[in-house]
């Protein structure tokens, strides 16, 4: 039961930000040369789909622990369906089906993910590519677990405190070598880590604290956003996924290679920065 419920509701969720790319090309897209830079982590342990765009397969076999490669994509307006992997779209009734728009000049990372509950749910990050100072590196977290509250640890030294999910952290700290583990609040007790996290000056390292603490599949995993020591205009074009796997990353190269867009469905709107409440 609870399976066919969160295979749905994570559907739903990926429906309402899936990237629409390749030959799906946007509504008013020849009307404006706007753009968004994004990327997509799906979050959630256990369920593989497969996304369409205007009829068009645009992530198949999209598993758990994918973090895509951003891109720059023009805005516009599309038709999003989202089915369990390997249904049959032309015979099968969509998870979801939405129509959905994309904002433009935002460089974002949007998240299915677990509530603490364990309910699936969807959220969108805006990824600071603000500059950094010379010799510095910025170090973000977000809480996107299925776990209690956290302190994140660097070096043994607590860097964020009462972390709770879906809430971000950030701040500066000296470029090199770290390693970081994540505790239950206000304890030594290690729920993730230790991992060596390299971070390079100019950088913004986003760590996910993902997963499930009741399942006992907790995860990080980082993404390296480039290009904070020069301007930000340009909306964070070096950013990149760390630890990318390869199942879903060439049918996305692909697809980007045409028109697209990514859908934010509003949420980037509405969380243009979660940061953590004082």
């Amino acid at each position: 039961m609870r399976k066919s419920r969160t295979s749905v509701v994570i559907a739903a969720c990926l429906g309402a930000g899936a990237l629409s790319l390749g030959s799906a090309v946007p509504a008013g897209a020849a009307e404006t040369e706007e753009t968004a830079t994004v990327s997509v982590f799906h979050a959630v342990p256990g369920l593989t789909v497969d996304v369409y765009a205007n009829g068009d397969e645009l992530l198949p076999d999209f598993k758990p622990g994918t973090l895509t490669d951003p891109q720059e994509l023009p805005a516009g307006s599309y038709d999003l369906k989202v089915f369990k992997a390997g249904a049959d779209p032309k015979t099968a009734a969509p998870a979801i089906q939405k129509n959905v728009e994309v904002p433009a000049g935002a460089n974002a990372t949007v998240v299915a993910h677990l509530s603490a509950d364990g309910t699936p749910q969807l959220n969108a990050f805006v990824n600071d590519t603000s500059a950094v100072a010379a010799g510095k590196s910025r170090l973000t977290v977000r809480h996107v677990a299925a776990a209690p509250a956290v302190d994140v640890r660097a070096n043994g030294t607590v860097v964020f405190e009462g972390l709770v999910n879906p809430k971000e952290d950030t701040t500066e700290v000296d470029a090199g070598t770290v390693s970081a583990d994540v505790v239950l609040a206000g304890t030594d007790t290690v729920a993730i880590g230790p991992a060596d996290l390299d971070l390079k000056e100019g950088t913004n390292n986003i760590v996910y604290a993902w997963g499930s603490a009741d399942e006992k599949n907790l995860a990080l995993k980082v993404q390296t956003v480039g290009g904070m020591d020069a301007s930000p205009a340009g909306g964070g074009a070096g950013a990149n996924g760390a630890m990318l796997p390869g199942n879903s990353s060439h049918a996305w190269m692909a697809w980007a290679a045409g028109a697209g867009v990514f859908s934010l469905a509003g949420a980037l709107s509405a969380r243009s920065r979660a940061r953590r409440d004082a």
